[in-house]
């Protein structure tokens, strides 16, 4: 298994009129189960802290394919890591899971890019936060290169 699995809950406010969880809140499990990861690795997005530059990163694009539908509330699992780990840019892959891990109910990907708050444009990903992404980083991950251009 590469990456990492973090356990994330699914409230009731995440289930729609069918009583399963409503396909835009994926995100949100991805959200949580991220957030978790990077505030227990010492990187949480908070402005007052000082990595704040270093992990202002927005989602440049998500895609998802659902395999199953989740029908109750509590614990559920996120698989993550890190396909390709570029200059500017981050390419996630993940799956949401049963608790026991028996079950795949969706799976896709998440590509981010790192700005700088000033000027909102691309900037370098530097060695300490590449360094903490290691443990996400795929065996057959690219990496070096920039998701958008390739470079």
């Amino acid at each position: 298994m590469e990456g990492v699995i973090e356990p994330v809950m699914v409230h009731f406010e995440d289930l729609d009129a069918m009583g399963v969880v409503h396909n835009g809140r994926y995100v949100l499990l991805l959200e949580r189960a991220l957030a978790a990861y990077w505030t227990r690795a010492g990187w949480a997005f908070d402005p007052a802290s000082p990595s704040f530059k270093d992990v202002f990163f927005v989602v440049r694009e998500f895609a998802i394919t659902y395999h199953l539908p989740i029908t109750r509330v509590g614990p559920v699992h996120v698989q993550l890591w890190i396909d390709h780990l570029g200059n500017t840019s981050a390419v996630y892959g993940f799956r949401v899971l049963s608790a026991d891990e028996t079950v795949t109910y969706a799976e896709g990907r998440r590509v981010q890019v790192r700005l700088d708050p000033g000027t909102l444009r691309p900037a370098v990903i530097g060695p300490e936060l590449r360094e903490a992404c290691a443990p996400l980083v795929r065996a057959t991950a690219s990496v070096g290169l920039d998701a958008r251009t390739g470079r």
